[in-house]
């Protein structure tokens, strides 16, 4: 053979051989990522070819596939539409799953996870229809329809979760959508309903409960506060705090008021117990600069913050700002300033306190089962970290429960049941309607219950709203209907 007959000889060797390479890896290694592209009409028609896993709620099912008379085999349904829009998310044939179950637990759900290997091959020998698995959630039915309807049509969300689990047991956030919208197999009605959803006044498309910009906590944070006091060794409930009427900050002209201009006790003093009840935000403001930035920082990141969560969707971090001068940490310690954090962050905060200073893991799905009913997963409760000592949890629940029981916070009273929370009302914007908060649990002895509210900008109340009045009674029902499950 001569030579230019073996150049062009070996010229098709490599030829060939590059197109069997970039056929292995296109086929091999880029597949995952090929598919996984949401414009994919093949990846988007297949993933409608096999019955999509159920999400149940206390053996209701929540979302479902059904039947389809078209190309995509199947459609997904939402039993209870926005009352579980932001627990669910949505399935769409042509807008990427980004939120709520359907996101976080995809693979799970589409029945394409390695945790299902074994069940796929088992299908595949036995010819049965393949299909996705279900998720059993913690969510109490009575708490999240309490919760849904206490909150009504005003802005915000409500958390509730199990202090010794850390499941949670309800999840709302307003204003909701209905996910049902986003299934359709029509494109341009697909296509019009996202827009009208993603242009909508109120962003009902974020859920505010664990996301979104985040809210000043206003006087719930004074719990943190309290809280480092006492691990400070240099407080107890019964030590006596300056309260005056108004505080002077070192370098601010106007002083740091009361929101009723009085001073908290005789003397311009007030017991740290007093102080908590009934809000008093000279005595946190000088309690936080006494202790300082860092242990205000310190504190709230033993309670969670500033840790990105995985419930199993991701949660945005809580924060308490990085540097702070003396007037600052007197706000901060107020949750005024740039202290942000979400409703679950401050729902941890009160779930802790009941649970002796022990901070669990946040989490939605409590059993994953196969379409023949085998339980593939159970979940496990995992603790995240002691916030507190036993001994400051025990004086915290006391001065929650006179917040409930004789100070801001009585809208919250359950009869017959000692209720620990701490109301809140946080500024924010100029002229704008402050949020009303409220956090607590119940009992307050071995609580079986925690729970976070925010209304934004006072809800129904406006300017004229407190915490205590316009998140107490929200929470109560949300409480109650745990109670009496």
């Amino acid at each position: 053979m001569n030579s230019p007959i073996r150049r062009l000889s070996l010229l098709a060797a490599l030829l060939f051989l590059s197109l069997l390479l970039s056929t292995t890896w296109i086929q091999f290694v880029d597949a995952k990522s090929i598919n996984a592209v949401p414009n994919n009409r093949r990846t988007q028609l297949f993933n409608y070819t096999q019955q999509r896993g159920a999400i149940l709620v206390a053996g209701d099912t929540i979302a479902s596939s059904k039947p389809a008379a078209d190309e995509f085999k199947w459609t997904r349904v939402y039993a209870e539409g926005p009352r579980y829009a932001h627990v669910t998310g949505f399935f769409s044939f042509s807008i990427p799953p980004d939120r709520g179950l359907e996101y976080a637990e995809n693979d799970l759900l589409s029945g394409r996870s390695d945790k299902l290997f074994y069940r796929r091959v088992s299908d595949l020998l036995t010819g049965r229809r393949p299909a996705g698995a279900s998720l059993e959630l913690t969510i109490n039915p009575k708490a999240q329809a309490a919760a849904d309807t206490a909150l009504g049509n005003q802005r915000g969300a409500v958390v509730a979760i199990d202090p010794s689990t850390g499941a949670i047991l309800a999840m709302v956030s307003h204003p909701a959508y209905d996910p049902n919208v986003l299934t359709l197999h029509d494109s341009a009605k697909l296509q019009a309903a996202w827009t009208k959803l993603t242009t909508a006044d109120g962003d009902p498309l974020i859920n505010r409960a664990i996301s979104g910009n985040l809210y000043p906590p206003g006087s719930t944070f004074k719990l943190i506060t309290a809280a480092a006091a006492l691990e400070s060794g240099d407080y107890t409930k019964d030590s006596v705090i300056p309260g005056p009427a108004a505080l002077d900050l070192p370098g601010v002209k106007d002083p740091l008021a009361n929101h009723d201009h009085q001073p908290c006790g005789p003397d311009d003093k007030t017991t740290l117990d007093h102080a908590l009840t009934i809000s008093c935000n000279t005595a946190f403001a000088a309690l936080g600069m006494k202790l300082g930035a860092d242990a205000l920082r310190a504190q709230a990141a033993k309670f969670g913050f500033g840790q990105t969560l995985h419930i199993p969707m991701t949660t945005t971090p809580s924060s308490v700002p990085a540097e702070l001068n003396p007037p600052q940490t007197a706000q901060s310690a107020i949750g005024q300033f740039e202290v942000k954090a979400t409703p679950l962050q401050m729902a941890m905060v009160a779930a802790a306190i009941g649970n002796e200073g022990i901070v669990m893991q946040p989490y939605l799905v409590e059993r994953v089962v196969s379409s023949d009913l085998k339980t593939i997963e159970t979940a496990t409760h995992h603790e995240l970290g002691t916030a507190i000592s036993p001994g400051s949890a025990e004086q915290l629940t006391q001065m929650m429960t006179d917040v409930v029981s004789s100070g801001t916070g009585t809208p919250a009273q359950i009869t017959g049941i000692a209720v620990a929370g701490k109301t809140g009302t946080a500024q924010h914007g100029v002229g704008a309607a402050p949020h009303a908060w409220f956090t607590g649990f119940a009992p307050a002895a071995r609580p079986r219950v925690a729970v976070a509210v925010v209304v934004e900008d006072g809800g129904l109340a406006g300017s004229e709203a407190a915490g205590g009045t316009v998140a107490g009674p929200i929470a109560k029902a949300v409480m109650e209907a745990v109670l009496n499950s």
